[in-house]
């Protein structure tokens, strides 16, 4: 490629043809916002909203995060901000692409690996469900309930048929903390223990609840819980049988005085 041009197109600006040369090597995050607005901006203008998005998200990671309303309020067009949500989205859907492409599922650290880009700069809680089939393949991710910053309203029947309607045979759970800590709190350990009860009623099984925070996540399977909710659901099923054994038993018959007198 001949210095200053892109394939004979008009010259590069001096960041561009640095970034055609080495890449990212080098850049601050304000050069690669500006950088980033180069491509639909004219060059003067790029510098200062650069300078003006630094300001107001403080890096490039919450800049690309940030939500069309706030990107908007910093100036930019959009043009500006279908670029930086297109961006933004692209590696998502690669790693989409990439965990539905295992031939099967094996840890929560994949998982975790595959949500965390998503999931980790939200200002509010989604709750992403993870279908697979009876071999443990991946057949499909989506996101069916989003909250507050504190708070989600999850529904387990939509769960339940939202699993049924893609024939999947297995689910794993998923929400990020906004927060940044993924320690579970006592609704997500009652929302998990319920879905596995559920789940062995219509014969789905849980695999796994992971809670993605900053950088670090929480995982019911690995920390034993789902195989305790699951022996606890087998010891209530067992109990409940031996109870409906002993309220259906059968009590000789009374025999009455006037059978007694034949």
């Amino acid at each position: 490629m001949p210095s200053g041009m892109l394939r004979g197109q008009r010259p590069l600006a001096p960041l561009q043809e640095r970034f055609a040369k080495s890449g990212f090597q080098g850049f601050i995050d304000q050069e690669t916002i500006e950088l980033l607005l180069s491509l639909v901006l004219p060059h003067r203008e790029c510098k200062r909203l650069a300078q003006e998005c630094i300001e107001q998200f403080k890096n490039l990671r919450r800049f690309l995060a940030a939500s069309p309303q706030e990107l908007e309020r910093v100036g930019l067009t959009f043009p500006c901000i279908f670029c930086i949500k297109l961006l933004h989205e692209l590696p998502e859907e690669v790693l989409k692409q990439k965990i539905i492409e295992q031939p099967i599922y094996k840890s929560s650290k994949e998982i975790f690996d595959y949500l965390s880009y998503s999931l980790r700069d939200l200002k509010r809680e989604v709750f992403k469900v993870i279908y697979l089939n009876n071999r443990s393949q991946i057949i499909d991710t989506t996101d069916l309930f989003e909250g507050t910053l504190e708070d989600i309203p999850i529904r387990p029947r939509e769960i339940v048929e939202s699993a049924i309607n893609r024939n999947a045979t297995a689910l794993i759970f998923a929400h990020n903390h906004p927060s940044g800590d993924p320690t579970p709190s006592k609704s997500d350990k009652q929302l998990t223990r319920d879905m596995v009860f559920a789940g062995n009623i219509v014969q789905i099984r849980v695999l796994d609840h992971i809670i993605i925070g900053e950088n670090r996540y929480f995982s019911f399977a690995d920390e034993g819980l789902i195989q305790k909710y699951e022996d606890n659901f087998q010891n209530l099923r067992i109990r409940g049988l031996f109870e409906i054994g002993v309220s259906y038993s059968v009590e000789p018959p009374k025999v009455s005085a006037l059978d007694s007198n034949r």
